[in-house]
């Protein structure tokens, strides 16, 4: 049995409540302090300070994890890439589960397990704190694949991106966990890397290079120095998997710099004069997957499903252009083939633009599966209304109108990174919104109170009129008000492209999983998407007969569901390449 029962939900979490008032102002409160203190406190200035080895050495770091890693009978490295979990337990569990068996079977095929695993970010939400690293990534992954043997310090190696919630303690725990010297055991995987940056080789050919981009700042000058060393001692045309924690060509209507940064690796990498090529370029943050070819069919992949909550993929443009080091490459979302008919092909996205805008509607119910959000726009419209009830005038409606305008429009303007007339215009309309049901109700509410309410001259009598005003208004703030912030999100969600996150966080959807497995040739790449559309339950999760607590055994996790997991193959990315000649030659 494990040491815990998995159904306390104290320690490991359901899916966090984005719009609950007191974790908003928590998580403020961190983008506040990190955006201010982050660049006077850069943790990859101080742990590359500290990692005072000479460039030679950082080579034979990348280089010795070559031979961590084993092939296949056909000479194939398998490697496996999961990112943004640690949300709800249940989900991040089930997504290391899989990760965890031996060998995967879905339909016909069976899928390695990948000798090496790859974190893309985002290893914890809502914050990066201790208790979120051990119960809800630690935990669920040791559970997973239980750790044999807890001083012996060889395993299957795990290497880590940093998002920008592992980025809100200043990095301080993603630095003590995953780059300490030591490895750390995550269940029957091992830390390896040294810095929150880093470069691995997986074949001959083959390298695998993820920035750190902080939060989406920039590239630090010893990162840059250690690419370029990277890339200068790397065998001629290698190939390299460009992995970063966001997805910069996703991001260039709002937040252009996360993509400069990532140009700005590629470029380290193909001005090295090496012949190198970037086939793949892989990021998180976004939770869904996605997939776009641009030239020479190199891959732009998003897959952020390891267990946070969904994000749409309705939104996906159909088109994307970015600055590629020396030219502008046109990239078009990819197509996954229909097998039953060779002419029907569906866009390289999980879930499907249907089922995403299917899932929009539910922001109908906002008002109750946010209650305690629904609960503070309660308290919001009674203050509101009690001013209008000391000063039913105009100059107040105006200050109301000015308070929700101010705090809806900038809100947005933040959210969307962008001020663009439509991001004014919707915020407009739900604020006015807000302002004629608040005023309305409050004056309805008012005139309601003061014909039937009995006057006796008692001074308590003053707060038991405000009572009753605030057993009429907050009901209307929180089923009212509430349900408004809800149908703005799921309009502008899906008729504007816009509310993105808000929309989809508000669900708290944990299902719609999905995570990468590569199998790496010397002439090509086999990419296999795995998708999981729905995860067990707390209670549906019962302990595995088979553990041993003496022994165990990473094979025979802790847990296991009531009823099979039913993974499903996404798509199969197959891409070959041609023969390339020695970069001395060209």
């Amino acid at each position: 049995m494990a040491e815990k029962p998995l159904d306390d939900t104290k320690t490991y979490p359901h899916m966090a409540h984005w719009f609950d008032p007191v974790l908003l102002l928590k998580l403020l409160n961190n983008v506040v302090v990190s955006s201010l203190f982050g660049q006077y406190a850069d943790r990859r200035l101080i742990i590359a300070a500290l990692d005072t080895v000479s460039p030679e050495e950082h080579t034979k770091r990348a280089k010795d994890f070559r031979s961590r890693l084993t092939t296949d009978k056909d000479g194939a490295v398998w490697i496996d890439w999961v990112a943004d979990l640690g949300d709800g337990f249940d989900s991040t569990y089930a997504v290391a589960s899989l990760l965890a068996r031996k060998e995967l079977k879905i339909g016909e095929v069976a899928l390695p397990r990948g000798e090496a695993l790859i974190m893309g970010g985002d290893e914890v939400y809502p914050k990066a704190s201790r208790e979120a690293y051990m119960n809800q990534l630690r935990q669920p992954y040791a559970w997973a694949a239980p750790d044999h043997d807890r001083k012996d310090d060889n395993g299957r190696p795990v290497l880590a991106i940093p998002g920008n919630h592992d980025w809100y303690d200043g990095l301080v725990l993603f630095l003590a966990y995953f780059c300490k010297e030591k490895p750390w055991h995550l269940g029957a995987w091992r830390s390896y890397q040294r810095r929150s940056y880093f470069a691995v080789q997986i074949t001959e050919t083959w390298w695998l290079w993820a920035t750190d981009i902080q939060l989406a700042d920039d590239m630090d000058q010893p990162q840059a120095d250690y690419f370029k060393q990277i890339a200068r001692s790397m065998p001629e045309n290698s190939k390299i998997i460009l992995c970063s924690a966001e997805p910069g060509w996703l991001y260039t209507d709002s937040n252009r710099k996360s993509w400069e940064i990532m140009e700005y690796a590629a470029g380290i990498a193909l001005n090295a004069g090496r012949g190198h090529t970037i086939p793949v370029l892989l990021s998180g943050d976004t939770h869904h997957y996605s997939r776009y070819v641009g030239k020479d069919d190199r891959q732009y992949v998003t897959s952020g499903g390891g267990g946070a909550f969904l994000h749409p993929t309705h939104q996906l443009e159909q088109d994307v252009a970015v600055g590629f080091v020396d030219h502008r490459e046109a990239l078009k979302l990819g197509a996954i083939s229909d097998h039953t008919d060779a002419k029907k092909s569906t866009a390289a996205a999980y879930p499907s633009f249907s089922t995403s805008k299917w899932l929009t509607l539910k922001n109908v119910l906002f008002a109750f599966t946010n209650w305690d959000f629904s609960l503070l726009m309660g308290a919001i419209y009674f203050l509101l209304s009690v001013l209008v009830s000391l000063r039913d005038r105009p100059d107040v409606y105006a200050l109301i109108a000015a308070v929700f305008g101010a705090s809806l429009i900038g809100y947005t303007i933040k959210q969307e990174v962008s001020t663009r007339f439509k991001i004014w215009f919707s915020s407009a309309i739900h604020a006015a919104a807000h302002v004629v049901v608040l005023i309305g109700a409050a004056r309805y509410a008012i005139a309601f109170n003061n014909e039937n309410f009995a006057w006796s001259g008692e001074w308590w009598e003053v707060w038991k009129w405000f009572g009753l005003l605030a057993t009429e208004m907050v009901p209307v703030g929180f089923l009212i008000g509430s349900t408004l912030f809800g149908l703005n999100m799921l309009i502008t969600c899906l008729l504007f492209r816009m509310n993105r996150n808000d929309a989809f966080s508000s669900l708290r959807i944990g299902a719609y999983n999905n995570f990468l497995r590569f199998r790496l040739t010397e002439d090509g790449f086999d990419m296999f998407v795995v998708g999981l559309e729905s995860v067990p339950r707390r209670d549906d999760w019962v302990a595995n007969p088979k553990h041993d607590k003496s022994k165990p055994n990473p094979e025979v996790p802790v847990f296991i569901p009531k009823v099979e997991l039913k993974p499903h193959l996404i798509e199969k990315v197959q891409v070959r390449f041609p023969p390339r000649q020695p970069a001395s030659a060209v």
